[in-house]
């Protein structure tokens, strides 16, 4: 699988979600490299479990910097399948290779319409430009 980032759609707060195959509903879900970038040394992140459900717009963990700790927000509604767990011991992955490697979660979406309401790349781009 390679994901590049004009795969992807992503919320304002710099999450993105990726599905491969819409007839699966899976949508993979992690953070842009803008937001990885913008925090810079991380240290720590707080994943939720497989089975929880998550809501668009909803915190679903958070990652720790030496700067701050700022939370995660799902781009979709649906029930986590599947986590990175091997990501929280290997944070530079997200430094490397925020699309493929350093996915977060996969979620099994309750509402596949919400993708809609999604920023396209050239959208965020321009976002995070301001």
């Amino acid at each position: 699988m390679s994901i590049t980032p004009e795969k992807l759609k992503y919320c304002n707060s710099h999450e993105w979600a990726y599905v491969a195959d819409v007839s699966t509903g899976i949508a993979t879900i992690g953070i842009s490299a803008f937001a990885v970038e913008e925090l810079t040394d991380l240290v720590f992140m707080a994943l939720p479990k497989v089975g929880q459900t998550v809501t668009a717009g909803g915190e679903f963990g958070e990652v720790e910097s030496v700067k701050a700790v700022s939370p995660m927000y799902s781009p979709v509604s649906g029930t986590v399948v599947d986590i990175h767990s091997a990501l929280v011991d290997k944070l530079e992955t997200l430094t490397v290779d925020p699309y493929n490697e350093g996915w977060i979660i996969k979620v099994k979406m309750s509402d596949p319409t919400e993708l809609d309401r999604l920023l396209d790349w050239e959208t965020y781009k321009k976002q995070c430009s301001h």
